[in-house]
């Protein structure tokens, strides 16, 4: 049978352009080297090479061997340094996904930073509008999921990120802006806009408007956050968002929010990951960049502990 070894001497043999050069290069006495290719000459009932030629010369087997060495002993090596790597933590792969749909302006330039310590990781970002995330956490499709929904899973390990508050978003003109906070008992008549999800991962439904048994005159569904809010500066509905990503159209005058009961709602947002990969190095030194991101970039949240 046909082995690594025998391709490596092959290629000592080409390169080095005689036995004695050969052997050198793997560390062998003459001796051993003839052995091992009298051997595999054997095994293939083929010579490999012509004898007492200068410069060496291959025959049809040995050269048909020679070039399966030059494809496959490069992959051979390049695989041995990927696996070094990751055993070093070096060098492996970072999928995640995103369930708080607004978090994209300041993971983005987190996700940046980090390539930039970790450019041999492979990163991939995706929304889980619609698939569920964290099943495809458990079956190891991703390896990281930004979610303000912990389940108790002795798979997973949920990672506090930070604290924020969820707003009501409204018209300027809305009769709601005569209001301090905002009662269940208020969206009765109204529209709520949302992203398309499940409502079991909306917080206004599972934090809020469950708890007192109240639902919305109706529902609307946008993917995207600047539409979610020309929606409810036009009139149309009233939307629940993350105060931070709310500031800067408040802070341009075009919607006003208002805290969702007298308390207000503190969701906790979380990255997931398996238990097996939270102590992984460069997934620490991404969460550690990410919370840096957070705090520098997002105004109103605390920290979750």
């Amino acid at each position: 049978m046909l082995e690594i070894r025998h391709l490596k001497t092959l290629v000592a043999l080409r390169d080095g352009g005689s036995l004695v050069d050969a052997a050198r290069r793997l560390h062998l006495t003459q001796s051993a080297l003839s052995h091992q290719l009298k051997d595999l000459e054997e095994r293939l009932n083929s010579r490999l090479f012509e004898r007492k030629t200068r410069p060496l010369r291959f025959t049809r087997t040995g050269l048909e061997l020679l070039d399966l060495a030059d494809r496959v002993l490069p992959m051979m090596q390049a695989t041995e340094q990927t696996l070094k790597k990751i055993e070093s933590g070096q060098n492996g792969r970072l999928h995640m996904a995103i369930e708080c749909h607004s978090c994209f302006e300041w993971l983005m330039p987190a996700i940046n930073q980090f390539r930039d310590h970790w450019p041999d990781v492979e990163i991939d970002l995706t929304t889980s509008f619609h698939f569920q995330p964290v099943e495809a956490l458990r079956r190891g499709d991703i390896d990281l999921v930004v979610t303000s929904d912990p389940h108790d899973d002795p798979l997973i390990q949920y990672i506090p990120l930070f604290r924020y508050q969820s707003m009501l978003a409204i018209a300027n003109q809305h009769p709601l802006t005569n209001e301090t906070w905002i009662a269940p008992e208020h969206l009765r008549d109204e529209t709520l806009i949302h992203y398309p999800v499940d409502r079991r991962r909306l917080d206004i439904f599972e934090r809020f408007l469950n708890a007192a048994d109240v639902e919305p005159a109706a529902t609307r569904e946008t993917e995207l956050t600047l539409m979610m809010i020309q929606l409810v500066a036009s009139g149309r509905g009233v939307a629940c968002l993350p105060n931070w990503a709310l500031q800067s159209y408040l802070d341009a005058g075009l919607i006003q929010a208002r805290p969702l009961g007298e308390d207000g709602v503190w969701p906790v947002l979380y990255a997931a990951v398996r238990q097996e990969y939270a102590e992984t190095q460069y997934l620490s030194d991404f969460l550690s960049i990410a919370n840096d991101s957070c705090f520098q970039q997002l105004p109103g949240i605390t920290a979750a502990n």
